[in-house]
C-alpha cells in the first residue's frame, strides 16, 4: 500500500458514491466485511469492550456506521440504547436503521454527513465507534482535530473504540504486513481481488499507524488507551475519558 500524495486520493464524493453501491457487503453480521481480516473477531471485542466499559451508557455515537453491524452487535449486549448513526452514504443508513430499530425502542438519529463536518456537540455519548472509517482522513491535522471532537461529545467516563486498517513506521515491517494481507485477500478469493482492494485502498484511503492514534488519543486527553487485537494491517482498539 503506497503513500502518494494526499492530493491524488479520491475525493468525498467519490467515496460516497463506491458504498452507495455497496450496501449489501456491509449487510452481514456473521461475517462483516470479508476483505478486513478478523472482522467479526474485531465486532465481537469492540462491542464486548463497549459494553464492559460503560454497562450504563444509554446514547451511543456510530461514526461511518454502515449497514448498521456495530450497533447492531452492541445492542445485543445494551440493549434498548438511543443510538445515532453517521454515515457518507445514504443507502447504508437507510439500511442501518431498517436494522436497528427492529432490535430497540430507543431512539436513532442519523446524519448523512462528514464527520470532519459533523458538530457533535459537548457530553453527548456515552460510547462512540468508529469502524473502518477513521483511515479516509487525511492530514495530521485532521486526525487530531477528528479526535478532539470524539473527547469532547463523548461524557466523563465515556470511551471510544476503533477498528480500522493501520500502517506501520517502520518499512520493512509495512512490507510485510501488507504481503501477509495480500495473501489473505487471494486465498479469500484470488489475486485479481487482491489487486482490487489495493487499488481502492491506494486510491482511497490515508491509515496511519497504530502507536501514532493510540499516542493522538493520549494527547486530546484520553486515559486507559487499550489495543484489544492486531493482525496484519488491521487492528482494534480504545481508550476511556477522564472522569
Amino acid at each position: 500500500m503506497s503513500k502518494p500524495d494526499n492530493r491524488e486520493k479520491s475525493t468525498v464524493e467519490q467515496i460516497r458514491q463506491r458504498f452507495d453501491n455497496d450496501v449489501e457487503r456491509f449487510s452481514n453480521l456473521q461475517t462483516g466485511q470479508s476483505s478486513t481480516v478478523d472482522a467479526p473477531l474485531a465486532l465481537e471485542l469492540i462491542t464486548s469492550a463497549a459494553a464492559a466499559t460503560n454497562p450504563h451508557a444509554t446514547h451511543f455515537l456510530d461514526v461511518g456506521c454502515g449497514a448498521g453491524n456495530y450497533s447492531l452487535k452492541l445492542l445485543e449486549k445494551l440493549p434498548q440504547r438511543n443510538v445515532t448513526l453517521i454515515d457518507l452514504s445514504q443507502p447504508m443508513l437507510i439500511r442501518a436503521k431498517e436494522r436497528i430499530q427492529v432490535v430497540t425502542n430507543g431512539r436513532i438519529h442519523t446524519h448523512q454527513s462528514d464527520i470532519r463536518e459533523l458538530e457533535l456537540g459537548e457530553n453527548q455519548f456515552d460510547i462512540i465507534m468508529a469502524a473502518a472509517v477513521l483511515h479516509h482522513l487525511r492530514e495530521e491535522a485532521e486526525w487530531t482535530a477528528v479526535f478532539q471532537k470524539f473527547y469532547h461529545a463523548l461524557k466523563p467516563g465515556g470511551s471510544i473504540w476503533i477498528s480500522d486498517l493501520v500502517t506501520h513506521t517502520a518499512e520493512a515491517i509495512e512490507q510485510m504486513m501488507v504481503a501477509r494481507y495480500g495473501d489473505y485477500l487471494t486465498k479469500l478469493k484470488d489475486e485479481a481481488y487482491r489487486d482490487h482492494v489495493f487499488a481502492y485502498i491506494a486510491a482511497e484511503d490515508t491509515p496511519r499507524p497504530l502507536l501514532f492514534q493510540i499516542d493522538l488519543l493520549r494527547e486530546v486527553g484520553f486515559v486507559q488507551a487499550e489495543i484489544l487485537h492486531k493482525n496484519s494491517v488491521f487492528a482494534a482498539y480504545g481508550a476511556v475519558k477522564p472522569i
